[in-house]
């Protein structure tokens, strides 16, 4: 680990309800089972729980959130400051009687859409094929099937740093491919989504068909983060990786799956520099074949 974030003022968490670990790995709680630990590590019990934790950290405390830990590198060296994992003290999910369902930022993306049919509502099938949580899934608009986040949100609740909360709009924001505009030190809590009425047979269908593709297409199974670059204007990533004979390429233990270029997996206990360095290769060879610079959609954070 390189060295500890030096702060000015310690905190003091005597108030806080939640889980709080220090020195925390970060290969417990990623998809693809690396990363250095975390010099906080907390797991809040509700979002008021949560505001009061961020209340009381010092301002030069830089923050991580995650949910369920896909889409997400996290570099040897660990995370100087602290990581908030939403997973379980915000993942309620409710709807209402007019069609909004209001689901926590830790809520996982198939749980919602499993939901959404035993509720007789339809529009979120596609999130079962999103391996995330809400809150990632708002913070950068994921998509699976055709379908896009921001495509079903009303409205959203975001926390400040000071550890106040607020209602936002949807007309608040700019979503597009895999991006979302929202201001700096402030985060999702919650999304309300408008859902139209549907027959619960008919949505359940709907979700295993996306379930079925998604596990014929991906590898399941194997440690990954999800897709690991955005798709270029007018073509998919999958497609140039494949096309640049980069299928089963290894770096260390990472290695880009064969089963769908765009993923790739740890299969023999890769570090995370391994895999970093295989997106590395990857874009660069890519680049050199086809003149198109992929952009990671995966977050890579820490320190090396």
């Amino acid at each position: 680990m390189s060295g500890v974030l030096v702060m000015k003022s310690a905190p003091s968490f005597e108030a806080i309800r939640g889980e709080i670990r220090f020195g925390e790995s970060m290969a417990k709680h990623t998809t693809w089972r690396v990363g250095g630990p975390a010099d906080y590590w907390f797991v809040p019990e509700d979002k008021t729980d949560l505001a009061a934790f961020l209340a009381v950290l010092p301002e030069d405390v830089p923050l991580l959130w995650t949910g369920l830990g896909s889409n997400l590198l996290v570099r040897d060296g660990g995370i100087r400051g602290a990581v908030v994992c939403t997973h379980r003290g915000l993942s309620s999910i409710k709807t209402t009687t007019t069609g909004e369902m209001n689901a926590g930022a830790g809520a996982a993306c198939a749980k919602v859409a499993r939901y959404s049919a035993h509720a007789g509502l339809s529009g979120a099938e596609f999130m079962a094929g999103i391996p995330g949580t809400v809150g990632g899934a708002l913070a950068m608009n994921a998509g699976a099937h055709g379908g896009e986040t921001w495509d079903i949100v009303n409205r959203v609740e975001v926390l400040g740093r000071d550890g106040r909360l607020k209602i936002r709009t949807k007309a608040e924001f700019r979503a597009g491919y895999r991006s979302v505009s929202l201001a700096e030190n402030e985060w999702f809590i919650s999304a309300v989504f408008e859902l139209s009425p549907g027959d619960t047979v008919t949505v359940k269908e709907m979700i295993r068909t996306v379930l079925t593709d998604r596990s014929r297409s991906q590898p399941i199974g194997n440690a990954s983060a999800g897709s690991v670059f955005r798709n270029p204007s007018d073509d998919h990533a999958a497609r140039l990786i494949e096309s640049a004979g980069l299928k089963g390429r290894r770096v260390g233990g990472a290695r880009v799956s064969s089963k769908h270029a765009n993923f790739i997996i740890n299969d023999q206990g890769a570090s995370a520099a391994d895999i970093e360095q295989l997106i590395l290769l990857v874009q660069a060879e890519v680049l050199e074949k086809f003149q198109i610079e992929l952009s990671p959609e995966v977050k890579i954070e820490g320190v090396a």
